[in-house]
């Protein structure tokens, strides 16, 4: 999955980006604009994660609202 994929349903994922990473605030999110890099970061910030923790579970999240959207 590209790193377009975020970007491109931002608007639709934002409540469930919200409900799986709560303390990323709304200020964070706007910050964030479905790229990829940022919300790694954020995530990073914000939850004490090394990079490749957070990167996982961006990707996990990903894969998960992809296969509910009927993506690939």
């Amino acid at each position: 999955m590209d790193k377009q994929w975020l970007e491109g349903n931002w608007k639709q994922l934002k409540g469930s980006i919200r409900e799986q990473w709560s303390r990323l605030t709304d200020v964070d999110l706007e910050a964030i604009k479905g790229r990829e890099e940022q919300l790694v970061g954020k995530i990073q910030e914000k939850y004490g994660l090394a990079k490749l923790e957070a990167k996982k579970a961006v990707d996990e999240f990903k894969v998960k609202h992809a296969r509910k959207n009927g993506d690939k």
